[in-house]
């Protein structure tokens, strides 16, 4: 078996893992159920004229929410991409496509990622592994990766992780810094890197930050659990084990927000990891996050179809109007410098 056949039959695994089993984080939750926002019983405002539009990269989103990076490189992927960009389009919403290491190896597979024909429009992320920039590629890859899709910019997703606990995983994580850099700095599109659902510490975004990445996704723990993924496709039990022994491993979303937002106060963050509501997605807001991501409620409604996609697209919108609404923020600027949310005291 070529390795683009091992890269292709991997992405499907993920995806009926990620689409049949219960691999959500067992016990570590988001962080969100710790945030309460203060109602207040006189918005002084109008719902119907409540502004949730911004613009980032060049382009406009009538809602601050991202289709987190999922998949591609296989058949199944292209028809799940395509129905999760179209839901984009329609609703003015930004989308990461899964990693594109399958058709950088694989021309042939690069259809399962070029969304733009149903999605002219998007603010549309390209995506690597960054780790891939150990084991040779470099800027030719990156670019690659970006014409192919015709992407407003570039993720760079760190997973260690993940790659520790799978079978041949790539492990040599030495020196990968610099080699961000470099992408950063070379690369003529915008640069973000994101874990893949363990968190960025603040050490971290740090060195990120410094190093001239364009947005930071925190991709917290609380949502979807890669180690248990790779727990559900493991050869053999040592590995299963070593896997689920990780499960709940990572920073939760919150408190990786937090810490991403204090070491880089400028920098675009993402926030992702376990966000299910509107209202979740108005605490990440009001948090510091830039842009809000979602991808296994996504998922499951792409595999259905685009249009329950748009459906859920729009209820969580519906719902960040409401949460907006009621606390009296009429806009996104309003909305992150909210005096209204607090947090719970510790039971």
């Amino acid at each position: 078996m070529t390795d683009e056949t091992v890269v292709s039959a991997r992405k499907l695994e993920h995806l009926r893992i990620n689409i049949q089993e219960d691999v959500q984080f067992a016990q570590v939750r988001s962080g969100l159920e710790q945030y309460r926002f203060v109602h207040q019983a006189l918005p002084d405002l109008d719902l119907a004229q409540l502004d949730t539009t911004q613009t980032l990269f060049g382009r406009r989103l009538r809602a601050p929410l991202l289709v987190s990076s999922m998949t591609g490189g296989a058949a199944e992927a292209e028809r799940i991409n395509r129905n999760l960009a179209a839901a984009a389009q329609a609703c003015g919403i930004a989308m990461g496509l899964g990693s594109q290491r399958a058709a950088i190896a694989d021309a042939s597979l690069a259809r399962t990622y070029q969304v733009r024909a149903v999605a002219p429009d998007i603010l549309l992320f390209a995506n690597l592994g960054a780790i891939q920039l150990n084991y040779g590629y470099g800027l030719d890859e990156c670019r690659r990766a970006v014409e192919m899709v015709g992407a407003d910019a570039l993720i760079l997703h760190l997973n260690p992780l993940q790659e520790a606990v799978q079978d041949h995983g790539n492990t040599n994580w030495s020196g990968l810094l610099a080699k961000i850099e470099t992408v950063c700095r070379t690369l003529e599109k915008p640069v973000i890197v994101k874990e893949v659902g363990f968190g960025i510490s603040a050490d971290t975004a740090r060195m990120l930050y410094a190093a001239g990445v364009s947005a930071i996704d925190v991709a917290g723990a609380g949502g979807t659990s890669w180690a248990a993924v790779e727990s559900r496709r493991a050869p053999n039990v040592e590995l299963q084990k070593l896997a689920e022994t990780f499960w709940d491993w990572g920073i939760p979303t919150v408190a990786s927000l937090l810490q991403a937002r204090a070491a880089a106060p400028t920098l675009p963050l993402f926030a992702s990891g376990g966000i299910r509501t509107g209202i979740d997605v108005a605490k990440c807001l009001a948090l510091g996050a830039t842009l809000v991501g979602l991808a296994s409620p996504f998922l499951k409604l792409a595999d259905i179809s685009a249009e329950a996609t748009g459906e859920g697209i729009r209820a969580l919108s519906a719902q960040l109007r409401v949460a907006m609404f009621g606390i009296g923020a009429p806009n996104l600027a309003a909305l992150r410098d909210t005096p209204h949310l607090i947090k719970l005291p510790s039971p």
